[in-house]
């Protein structure tokens, strides 16, 4: 499906819906890159999803229900579920990780921050966010709300990735990312998390619009959160706050709500007000033909991002020569500017580059709970190891973005010299995870929260959720007891 096949869709299903709603005054109809969209949107819940796709979106869907329950247990998911207990709108929609239930908006909330508790979730680089976080948990949500079955949750979740990551690269992707102080995990995980959860909730296009624009409204975060030591801000802007907003939107239009026709275009748009420098025609660019989220890494290393690489290329070299943490003289690091900042000497283990890369000399791993073991940062050994580690900004690797390229040197006690250069980390789109290994890192995370058994049955029905009949049927294996 190219671009003039959508706008000629849109076109007739614009003229469809010409009349405006029920005391709404429209100054104009929506321009030809809304009306592409929102016709698209409004299909996809019955549009078969390429076979390679659907292998794509089960394993982020996978990947992102294994990050909401092994974050019920960190910090930000505790928080998370003292909100549901004490202040949640009662309600029968999941929460992860738990053995309570709420509305579908303040289940969203929490099993988003759940799934952004730490650095397990996936990421998309070139819009700067990690969608899975906040597109599943709206998924989730509104599917459970509207009584889909596991195909139409595939489908759901696979727009999701494709909107919010659009709004951003649409907007300048991550140029715009590292030029100013706006949170594209939070406007991508707002708009992905809307798509999907209208989706769900079977809107058609012309309430896809509306919905659209009420998203538009609630699009906010900023990269204040760099400067939050618990991880609980961060993941309440990443995903619970995106989720939310997403539901939210879903919710108010299906209950008959109206609002603009196309808030992309004409007067005091969400472009001219965030991105006066946007381009809208990405918003609709190979549509139908490019998935955004085969082109979303699934992690590792249960870290930030910026991280992976270098855990990668510590590997890779252990691989060739092994050695012990006590032979080490020296490791740099060598990372784009923009990126290095993001993970030096940050207050929390797993998006402290300089912590983990010495949890990876002396463990020759770096596990969940290593990643996740606050206290350890001021472990002697720990510090010492930490203290070889030296992070280079380098503007050559600068060039090369959105692709981050990381070189790794490690100088060894004996005058040896090893260098590693890693251009495609391990689970991106260019070094893909297998599904095992997916498997396997589900389980990671799964098993010591829900059982082995529990764990296994989860990842058996997430790979044949074509055969689930109703979603709400997942509950009692994502949940304890």
């Amino acid at each position: 499906m190219n671009r003039r096949h959508l706008i000629r869709m849109a076109a007739a299903s614009a003229a469809a819906q010409a009349l405006p709603a029920r005391g709404f005054a429209q100054v104009s109809g929506p321009g030809p890159v809304m009306s592409a969209l929102s016709a698209y949107m409004s299909a996809a819940a019955t549009r078969a999803l390429p076979a390679e796709i659907t292998e794509h979106a089960k394993c982020h869907l996978l990947d992102t229900l294994a990050a909401m329950i092994s974050g019920s247990e960190l910090p930000p998911g505790q928080a998370a579920q003292r909100y549901i207990r004490e202040r949640a709108a009662k309600g029968a929609t999941t929460v992860a990780g738990s053995v309570d239930t709420a509305g579908p908006i303040d289940a969203a909330l929490a099993n988003g921050v759940m799934a952004h508790a730490d650095e397990t979730d996936d990421s998309h680089n070139e819009s700067r966010s990690h969608p899975g976080c906040s597109v599943v948990p709206a998924a989730l949500a509104a599917g459970e709300e509207f009584n889909i079955d596991g195909t139409a949750l595939l489908r759901a979740v696979t727009l999701g990735y494709d909107i919010g990551t659009r709004v951003v690269m649409a907007m300048g992707g991550a140029d715009f990312s590292y030029a100013n102080s706006l949170s594209t995990h939070s406007i991508a995980g707002t708009f992905g998390a809307a798509a999907a959860a209208t989706c769900a909730a079977g809107l058609d296009a012309r309430q896809m619009r509306w919905a659209l624009d009420y998203t538009a409204q609630q699009s906010s975060g900023f990269i204040a959160w760099r400067r939050d030591t618990d991880h609980i801000e961060k993941a309440f802007v990443f995903a619970g706050m995106p989720a939310r907003n997403g539901v939210t939107s879903a919710l108010l239009v299906k209950t008959g709500w109206n609002g603009v026709d196309d808030i992309f275009s004409g007067a005091d748009n969400f472009f001219a007000a965030f991105a006066p420098k946007a381009q809208p025609d990405r918003l609709v660019e190979k549509l139908g033909e490019r998935y955004e989220i085969a082109r979303t890494d699934i992690k590792k290393w249960t870290v930030g991002s910026p991280i992976q690489a270098p855990l990668d290329g510590i590997e890779a070299i252990r691989g060739k020569k092994p050695f012990e943490a006590d032979q080490v003289k020296r490791v740099t690091v060598r990372l784009a500017p923009s990126v290095a900042k993001v993970v030096d000497n940050r207050d929390i283990p797993d998006i402290c580059l300089q912590h983990m890369i010495a949890v990876m000399l002396l463990d020759k791993t770096v596990s969940f709970r290593g990643a996740h073991d606050k206290p350890r940062m001021q472990d002697a050994a720990a510090l010492r190891a930490r203290g070889k580690v030296n992070l280079v900004y380098d503007e050559e690797l600068a060039k090369l973005l959105p692709v981050r390229v990381t070189v790794v040197e490690i100088e060894l006690t004996d005058g040896s010299l090893l260098t590693e250069r890693i251009s495609a980390v391990r689970g991106t789109p260019r070094n893909p995870m297998t599904r095992a290994e997916v498997m396997d890192k589900a389980r990671d995370l799964t098993a010591p929260v829900l059982g082995r058994d529990k764990s296994d049955k989860l990842i058996e029905m997430v790979f044949a959720i074509e055969s689930v009949a109703d979603i709400r049927s997942l509950r009692p294996l994502l949940q304890r007891g």
